[in-house]
């Protein structure tokens, strides 16, 4: 069974979808924007977007029960790949020792002319 999952942490969803599902102990994130949760306002530099989008992901990931360390997997879309750099640097501060999998594409575009996109594949700890 398919079950919603819901941060109190992270900003609503800007359209019709959860912020994730669960299934069993398998955790999938709708895709996050760098919205800033208690400001709702959009984050325009890439260090600090970047930093807020995987924190609103790994609220989405907690909220179902995982946590950074369960994290197998994460998929980022980028406006410009000139922002690898910086993205790798806080996604390696972020994430430290532990190393998901990871899609890193750029794109044409993002909802609300965000500079980047992602969500997480994680799992339910036991």
């Amino acid at each position: 069974m398919l079950e919603a999952v819901v941060s109190k942490s992270a900003p609503a969803a800007i359209g019709p979808y959860s912020h994730g599902i669960k299934h069993g102990d398998i955790i999938i994130t709708s895709g996050q924007i760098p919205v800033d949760p208690k400001t709702h306002e959009m984050v325009r530099e890439i260090k600090a977007a970047t930093l807020t989008v995987l924190d609103n992901l790994i609220s989405v990931v907690e909220a179902a029960g995982g946590s950074r360390s369960t994290v197998a997997k994460v998929d980022v879309f980028v406006r410009t790949l000139d922002d690898f750099d910086a993205i790798n640097e806080v996604y390696s501060e972020f994430f430290g020792d532990h190393k998901p999998a990871r899609v890193l594409v750029q794109v044409a575009d993002l909802p609300d002319g965000a500079l980047l996109e992602a969500a997480m594949t994680a799992f339910a700890e036991d």
